[in-house]
């Protein structure tokens, strides 16, 4: 039994990754039913409309084009709440016309 117990711990601590933090400078859009969890492969928006990736400033097109097969055309953007919606907008829409799927937002969960 023991070697059960061992063989789940063992599997759930290589097998779990914990998601890089955000920005420090990045301050997240609330919403109460979203999911807490930020994926690993995001484009992170600031205020100002720079795009980041992976710690550092990136092109969005630079970003859709080195997504893995796997994410299969979806791109998550993690913009900041004092980002304005046409510069989101205007983002959004480069990433479709570049060939993007499906957009998703990561927001962060709110205070209960």
């Amino acid at each position: 039994m023991i070697n059960v117990v061992f063989l789940l711990l063992m599997f759930f601590l290589v097998a779990g990754t914990v998601a890089p933090a955000p920005l420090g400078t990045l301050d997240l859009v609330r919403l109460s039913d979203s999911d807490p969890v930020i994926p690993p492969d995001v484009l992170a928006i600031s205020a100002t409309g720079q795009t980041l990736w992976r710690g550092g400033p990136a092109d969005p097109l630079a970003y859709l084009a080195a997504l893995p097969p796997e994410a299969m055309g979806v791109a998550r953007l993690m913009p900041d709440r004092d980002l304005s919606a046409s510069t989101l907008l205007r983002i959004a829409r480069t990433l479709r016309e570049a060939g993007a799927r499906d957009l998703r937002l990561v927001t962060q969960r709110g205070d209960p």
